[in-house]
């Protein structure tokens, strides 16, 4: 179903997760907007578009959106044959990058069903979720040295505020 089986290393280490519903942004974060979708980062972070690519930066962390065209039209009907796609990609994903998938849940990130993930992997913990919408798939990427996981809350941010359109 997704158009991609396998995705590049180097996407792998700007892309993550955590689950959340919109939530009305503190004074310190600063709204982004991407191709057909948005989310908060903390204020005074380094933002830089690339094509579909969204993200924000502070130092050796990152929180960022990257929109796939899927093959075949999503529907939220079969999330659960999704689940377990999904879940084989993370695992390998998580594997390319040395690292171990220590999490993997469904959480709401802007009002559906999303599968979010965890991995650690030379001393950087990455959360990574996929939220699915019609042709379209969002990455959602957080990466962080392993000591800060969520640095500035912007781990947080991403996944409570994302919202699409």
């Amino acid at each position: 179903m997704l158009a991609r089986v396998c995705v590049p290393l180097a996407l792998v280490s700007i892309l993550a997760a955590c689950g959340g519903s919109q939530k009305a942004q503190p004074s310190s974060s600063t709204l982004l907007r991407g191709p057909g979708f948005s989310f908060a980062s903390p204020r005074g972070w380094t933002v830089r578009r690339s094509g579909t690519v969204l993200e924000a930066r502070s130092g050796k962390a990152l929180v960022s959106a990257t929109s796939f065209t899927l093959l075949k039209r999503y529907d939220p009907r079969l999330f659960g044959q999704v689940v377990a796609e999904l879940d084989r990609n993370a695992r390998k994903l998580a594997a390319q990058a040395q690292g171990t998938l220590t999490e993997k849940a469904t959480a709401a990130v802007a009002g559906r069903k999303t599968r979010v993930y965890r991995y650690t992997a030379r001393g950087y913990s990455t959360r990574l979720g996929f939220v699915l919408a019609g042709k379209r798939e969002i990455q959602l990427l957080c990466r962080a040295p392993s000591d800060t996981p969520d640095p500035d809350g912007a781990c947080t941010l991403l996944f409570t505020s994302f919202v699409l359109g």
